[in-house]
């Protein structure tokens, strides 16, 4: 299965600047191998012309999050590591099936438009002991229940309520049920300005 290149089959961490991390963001998340962010780009082309979200996601800022960690200062990002590279050397890899498309927030307004992945119990472990071990670290994480997805768009700007069951009739079938391996974890740092956006700092192979 390919991956871009920066995915390398090994943990790697990519030297920053001098300047303040503490003004950065950073997650953990599982990223998303480029044959089905190839597809999902296709179908988000067919959605734009009919559904206008404010922004859609960058084919390569496809991923399933783990923990989102907000600013970290250097140690904490060491010790992040640290808890990366013991956790990826105690799952295996696992396949992930895409599920139907749904929304967060105001179902008539939304706020994001993303892509289901279904459940599976090695993806539910691994992120609570990414999760558990980010706490540890003294992150203050999102405590609402763990919903995998992989967002699509954000922010509904269509003049007409949004219909959800209009999607999901354009959708049905062309991603769902689609298969991959999740073989990694990657520790991302956000970029706004940027396109695409989150830059992978760290990245740790899960067991073969």
């Amino acid at each position: 299965m390919k991956f871009d290149k920066i995915m390398k089959q090994s943990c790697s961490f990519k030297k920053k600047g001098a300047r303040d991390v503490r003004k950065n963001h950073y997650f953990i998340a599982v990223p998303i191998p480029t044959e089905i962010s190839e597809r999902l780009v296709q179908l988000q082309a067919e959605l734009k012309e009919l559904f206008p979200f404010r922004s859609w996601v960058h084919k390569q800022d496809y991923h399933i999050t783990l923990a989102f960690l907000g600013e970290a200062s250097s140690i904490q990002l060491e010790q992040v590591k640290q808890a990366m590279e013991r956790i990826a050397k105690s799952h295996d890899s696992f396949m992930l099936t895409l599920d139907t498309i749904s929304t967060f927030g105001n179902r008539s307004a939304p706020r994001i438009l993303w892509q289901g992945v279904k459940e599976e119990p090695k993806l539910r472990e691994l992120r609570d002991d990414v999760y558990y071990a980010c706490i540890d670290i003294g992150f203050s994480l999102d405590q609402r229940p763990f919903a995998p997805h992989i967002t699509m768009a954000r922010k509904w700007q269509g003049e007409t309520e949004f219909a959800l069951g209009k999607i999901r009739a354009i959708t049905a079938g062309k991603v769902e049920n689609v298969s991959f391996l999740a073989d990694r974890i990657v520790l991302y740092q956000t970029h706004l300005e940027r396109v695409p956006k989150y830059e992978p700092l760290f990245i740790c192979p899960l067991l073969q």
